[in-house]
């Protein structure tokens, strides 16, 4: 079940295509999402972090970069208050009607 989820994970592919050796794609998909579920990947993901960290192997290096970093398109000027002010009226035009 780990191979089909990393398979599908590092490759991309759709769950239905998974490859016939993992078995049916729906044990995999199922055991996936029960395994999240219950916190079966985060407890993995802790142990695994705790180990490479009492081995020296974690460099923990952060770093950020102003160009992914962006506002919210409200932080960019929009209208601090009050309500929008209405559309202006349209006037009928002066040129001829269209037939």
């Amino acid at each position: 079940m780990i191979d089909a989820i990393a398979f599908k994970y590092r490759t991309g592919t759709p769950w239905m295509d998974l490859p016939e050796h993992f078995g049916p794609w729906k044990g995999a998909h199922n055991r996936l999402r029960m395994w999240a579920a219950d916190g079966t990947w985060a407890k993995v993901f802790t142990a695994l972090l705790a180990q490479a960290d009492a081995e020296g192997d974690l460099d923990w290096a952060v770093s950020v970069d102003s160009t992914i970093v962006r506002a919210h398109q409200h932080a960019a000027g929009a209208r601090k208050k009050g309500p929008r002010p209405a559309n202006p009226a349209i006037t009928p035009s002066a040129a001829p009607a269209a037939d």
